[in-house]
């Protein structure tokens, strides 16, 4: 059995991920897109998946608060625009092209939006979580 560092998989994902070349759809939505981009087991980690989804947000859009998976730990990158985004009671901070940050598991992501009301924006969300741990993301109530 080949063995590969779950680090090494992470980076192959957003390189992957970082070649996605769907267009940016021009929409009129005042909410996200989601576009599944990459699932898989992780071998060397009996028990986790890894999956992975690009988020785009039309200007001014934004996905309505929400919690993911109780085992997810959810790396988030701006791949391009940026992104405002609220985790658990910590400040809402604004994330451009290039920046990431994290969520833990059982985390409240309260904002996650446009941060421009002019221009696009796209996020790859990489999960890793146990598998059969779904559904991803459930919106509050």
């Amino acid at each position: 059995m080949r063995r590969y560092p779950a680090v090494s998989l992470i980076k192959a994902m957003v390189l992957v991920s970082l070649s996605y070349s769907a267009p940016l759809r021009a929409e009129t939505s005042r909410h996200e897109t989601v576009t599944p981009a990459f699932q898989g087991l992780i071998p060397n980690i009996q028990g986790k998946s890894i999956v992975t989804a690009v988020v785009e947000y039309p200007p001014g859009a934004k996905s309505p608060s929400h919690h993911h998976a109780s085992s997810a730990f959810v790396y988030a990158y701006v791949l391009s625009g940026a992104v405002r985004s609220q985790v658990n009671e910590g400040p809402a901070q604004v994330y451009r092209t290039g920046e990431s940050f994290t969520e833990a598991p059982g985390a409240h992501h309260s904002i996650s939006e446009n941060a421009s009301d002019t221009e696009p924006a796209r996020l790859l969300a990489v999960f890793i979580l146990d598998t059969g741990d779904h559904p991803l993301t459930t919106p509050d109530r």
